[in-house]
């Protein structure tokens, strides 16, 4: 496996590419915007396709790099479903998996520091964000921060894992890189109260200034959505409605962009072809399938909210496929107008 931990002095916070080996796909675990050159260039040493970006939680202490990535890179935005950002390619819950080639991580719904905080286990470590720290906890005191809520996913899904579980974090300070479960169960003071009570009192009076870049970076993170209206006032969107009127037209074939597991959590549109995102670049290159369905028939993309349509749009029209549009807003405002589903 690919493992690098790099580091971003100025917000202190610690991002991580993983990859199952040389050559393939790639994730990015909370990137921090200034920093994207340097993870271009790391990918491309290191022969990787990033072909996943993701957010624990939304920042308050650097803009993130999501958006920067998904617009140089084409890869697909990650958070849970709990986030207040305007557009994420895709959007995990509690107990979903979150998969690459050769890589898969679970997730791990941990609210407290922030109400959209979520962690992720990979074999025998787990990247905690902002909730767990190096002998710290992350503050409580906004974004709908709870230290009730921390105190349970703290003690009652981090802790639960395996004493040598190793611990990744979001940030430090002080220049630790690395723990494990164990050492914050022992050693962690804010892990030595004896009730929820307590840990309640001790994080409501920390009395913390707010981060330096809060007020910039959380508007920020909230608008890093892809301008879907770009590819709509080229001609290359439909809206809902005018998506149902096409369903079942032998003229036209529906491609659902989406992974297995979010087709069967949220059921796709009758008759839809089945092509993941990911493999795209193969499905409209010579030959591919979606470069052979497109002589003949119109190609109409979908996904969950538009943003994996939209880029695969932009790549069709690339590669030739003049016929290719996509079902702006995803199969979310699918729903919302009222369109059938199939399970």
């Amino acid at each position: 496996m690919i493992f690098r931990q790099l580091f971003d002095s100025v917000s202190g916070t610690y991002s991580y590419l993983i990859a199952s080996r040389r050559g393939a796909e790639a994730l990015i675990i909370d990137p921090v915007l200034e920093k994207v050159d340097r993870y271009i260039q790391l990918l491309n040493e290191l022969d990787l396709r990033l072909v996943k970006a993701v957010d624990t939680h939304l920042h308050a202490d650097h803009v993130t790099g999501l958006g920067a990535l998904r617009d140089r890179t084409r890869c697909v935005t990650v958070m849970g479903e709990n986030t207040k950002a305007d557009v994420v390619s895709m959007r995990l819950a509690d107990g979903d998996r979150l998969d690459i080639e050769g890589i898969s991580l679970d997730v791990i719904y941990t609210p407290g520091h922030t109400d959209d905080s979520y962690s992720f286990t990979m074999g025998d470590r787990v990247f905690t964000g902002d909730t767990l720290l190096i002998r710290g906890t992350g503050r409580t005191d906004f974004q709908n921060g709870d230290p009730r809520a921390q105190y349970d996913s703290i003690f009652n899904r981090l802790l639960k894992l395996h004493d040598d579980t190793l611990v990744y974090p979001a940030h430090d300070y002080k220049g630790d890189t690395v723990s494990t479960i164990g050492e914050e169960r022992r050693n962690n003071p804010r892990l030595q109260v004896k009730s929820v009570e307590a840990y309640v009192e001790l994080m409501n009076n920390l009395k913390l200034p707010n981060p330096k870049m809060m007020d910039v970076a959380v508007p920020a993170n909230m608008h890093i959505g892809l301008a879907q209206s770009a590819v709509a006032e080229k001609g290359w969107a439909l809206l809902p409605a005018e998506a149902l009127a096409l369903v079942g037209r032998p003229d036209v074939a529906l491609v659902d962009l989406r992974e297995k597991s979010e087709r069967e959590k949220h059921g796709t549109i009758p008759g839809a072809l089945h092509e993941p995102y990911t493999k795209l670049g193969d499905n409209i290159g010579p030959g591919g399938v979606l470069r052979v369905l497109g002589a003949d028939r119109r190609v109409v993309f979908y996904c969950a909210y538009g943003e994996r349509s939209a880029m695969a749009v932009q790549a069709a029209q690339e590669a030739g496929i003049k016929s290719a549009c996509h079902i702006q807003g995803g199969i979310a405002a699918w729903k919302d107008a009222g369109g059938p589903l199939a399970h």
